[in-house]
């Protein structure tokens, strides 16, 4: 579901892409609505670069960005499948394996792809 991302989503996602100087996808010339998908489809390398630049966040801000997704508000369904699968044992991992198994609902419920 698109929105607008508010500060606290724009200052997370400048947190885990510092060279994020626009916010506006180069592919289909539309604003970010989430965190995740531009992050790990436009900013980090690889999924190895996705790992760390997740690792960037506070419990809190994780906690945050996983109650969004949850509330179907941050999406993940255009994130390559290992993105998606590192997120969750990291939320596993720090969070808690309830978490990561909502998030894993979430991401299996279908939230397509806004383009």
């Amino acid at each position: 579901m698109p929105r607008e991302l508010d500060e606290k989503d724009i200052a997370i996602l400048k947190k885990l892409a510092p060279e994020c100087k626009d916010l506006t996808c180069s592919g289909s010339d539309h604003r970010f609505h989430s965190i995740l998908p531009p992050l790990s489809n436009h900013f980090a390398e690889d999924n190895n670069d996705f790992i760390e630049r997740i690792n960037r966040l506070s419990n809190e801000e994780l906690t945050y960005i996983t109650d969004m997704i949850r509330k179907g508000e941050e999406s993940m369904g255009c994130m390559p499948v290992e993105d998606v699968e590192a997120l969750v044992k990291i939320v596993h991992d720090r969070l808690s394996p309830e978490t990561a198994k909502n998030i894993i609902s979430a991401y299996e419920s279908g939230h397509e792809c806004g383009h």
